[in-house]
C-alpha cells in the first residue's frame, strides 16, 4: 500500500511546523530574545523586501547591482561556470545580470535558487523560463542556514552566488559554519561569489534600516504574521514597535521588536509568552565587514580571495572566492 500525495504533503507541513516551534521555543528564552530572520521571508515578506530595495536609504542594492552591471561579464569569465547556484534567491532579480553574462557563453545554463519560500521560488521559476526557453531553472527549498542540498548531475564548474550582504545576518561562527558548507559542495573548479555590506558611517546604515515610508517597519512586523500563519500563534503585530540601530563597537545594525504595553502571546505547543511594555525581541543582525575581515572569514571555509570589487563609493563588496586546496 502507498501513501496519497495528500499525506506526503501532511507529513511535511507537519514536520515543518515541528521544526519552527523548536526554533521558536528555543529562542524566545533567550537574553535578548530573539526570532530567526529566516521568518521575515514568507511571500508577503519577500515582496515587502523587494519593495526595501527599490527605496531611496536603502543603498545595499543599488551598490552591489552597480558592481554586478560593472563587472559581470569579467566575473563569468573567470569562473566560467555552466551552473549558478544561489544562496537565498528570492527574486532573482540582481542574479539576471549575472546569467545573462553567462548566456554570452556556449551551452546550457542551469540556475539553482535555494530559498525557504516555496510560492517566492515558484514565480521565480516561471518568470525566467519565460524569459528565457533555454535556461535550465531547478529551485530547492531549503533553509541554508541549517542545510545545503544540491540537484543530482548538475553540470560544473559551479558558480555559487551569496548576494545582498545576508552573510552579515549571521554571527561570525554561524556565517563560517555556512562558508564551510558551501565548501563542502565546491571542487578546485568551482567558485563563490560573496556579497558584503562595508563598514561606513552610523547615519548612513541608521538611515537605511529606518526608512521615511515605515516599509521595512512593516517588513519587521510581518514575521509575527508569518508565525501566526505557521504556529496558530496570536501575536498582535500592530503592539509593536520596529527599532533598529547600528551598533558601532560590534560593527552591525541591530533589529528589534519592542512590546508595546504589557501582553501576553499564546503560541500552541508553548508556554504563554510574556511581554512587558518595552520588552523587546531581536529579529536581525546585520554586519559591516571590511577586507580583513572577509580575508578571515573565507580562510576559516578554505577559500580565498580571488576577485575583490566595489561599487564606485565603497560602499559595498562582491568577492569571489576560490578553494585554497
Amino acid at each position: 500500500m502507498t501513501s496519497s500525495p495528500i499525506s506526503h504533503v501532511e507529513d511535511r507541513d507537519h514536520e515543518r511546523r515541528r521544526v519552527i516551534l523548536n526554533d521558536v521555543r528555543e529562542t524566545l528564552v533567550r537574553t535578548p530574545r530573539e526570532l530567526s530572520p529566516k521568518y521575515f521571508y514568507d511571500e508577503r515578506g519577500s515582496r515587502l523586501f523587494e519593495e526595501i530595495t527599490r527605496l531611496p536609504e536603502y543603498y545595499l542594492t543599488r551598490a552591489e547591482r552597480e558592481i554586478l552591471e560593472t563587472h559581470a561579464s569579467e566575473l563569468v569569465h573567470a569562473a566560467a561556470p555552466h551552473t549558478l547556484v544561489e544562496l537565498g534567491a528570492g527574486s532573482a532579480e540582481k542574479t539576471r545580470v549575472l546569467l545573462r553574462a553567462m548566456r554570452e557563453r556556449p551551452g546550457i545554463v542551469t540556475y539553482v535558487p535555494i530559498d525557504v519560500s516555496e510560492e517566492f521560488l515558484g514565480e521565480t521559476r516561471n518568470a525566467l523560463e519565460r524569459e528565457d526557453d533555454c535556461l535550465r531553472v531547478l529551485p530547492v527549498v531549503a533553509d541554508i542556514g541549517v542545510e545545503l542540498a544540491l540537484p543530482r548531475n548538475i553540470d560544473r564548474p559551479i558558480l555559487f552566488a551569496f548576494l545582498g550582504s545576508t552573510i552579515g545576518n549571521f554571527t561570525m561562527v554561524d556565517a563560517i559554519a555556512l562558508l564551510q558548507r558551501v565548501r563542502a559542495h565546491m571542487g578546485l573548479r568551482d567558485r563563490l561569489l560573496l556579497g558584503a555590506d562595508l563598514h561606513k558611517d552610523g547615519a548612513t546604515l541608521n538611515a537605511a534600516y529606518n526608512d521615511s515610508a515605515g516599509v521595512t517597519a512593516e517588513f519587521n512586523r510581518n514575521m509575527l504574521r508569518a508565525l501566526n500563519a505557521e504556529l496558530g500563534a496570536d501575536f498582535a503585530p500592530e503592539r509593536f514597535e520596529h527599532r533598529a540601530f547600528y551598533n558601532e563597537r560590534e560593527r552591525r545594525i541591530e533589529m528589534y521588536l519592542v512590546s508595546r504595553g504589557d501582553q501576553i502571546v499564546t503560541i500552541p505547543g508553548l508556554p504563554r509568552l510574556v511581554l512587558h511594555d518595552g520588552e523587546s525581541i531581536r529579529t536581525e543582525l546585520s554586519h559591516k565587514y571590511d577586507r580583513a575581515l572577509i580575508d578571515e572569514l573565507a580562510a576559516a571555509a578554505d577559500l580565498r580571495v580571488n576577485h575583490w570589487l566595489t561599487d564606485a563609493s565603497d560602499r559595498f563588496a562582491l568577492t569571489l572566492l576560490e578553494p585554497m586546496t
